[in-house]
């Protein structure tokens, strides 16, 4: 019998996702939390007025968070990594 842990977000009562690392669980759970926290301002906004487009906004934006990072300029965008030439013989 194998025996396997799993990490459930839980959010108001209701699972949201499982996953194996906490890590991951961890980090979906920060990505909840920013979507909380971007829905007030979406409403306040008057642009997106329904509640269901500005849950789709937020989520996108908190996945995006990285880029939207980088376009707010409070992050420097990464530079690709060098692809070094092999030598061919």
């Amino acid at each position: 019998m194998a025996v396997v842990t799993q990490f459930v977000v839980v959010r108001d009562g209701a699972e949201k996702m499982t996953f194996t690392s906490k890590a991951e669980a961890d980090a979906y759970d920060k990505m909840l939390d920013m979507v909380d926290r971007l829905m007030p301002l979406l409403a306040a906004s008057g642009v997106v007025t329904e509640e269901q487009q500005q849950e789709d906004l937020a989520l996108y934006i908190a996945q995006q968070r990285e880029q939207m990072l980088v376009a707010l300029g409070a992050k420097k965008p990464t530079k690709p990594k060098a692809v070094k030439k092999s030598e061919a013989a």
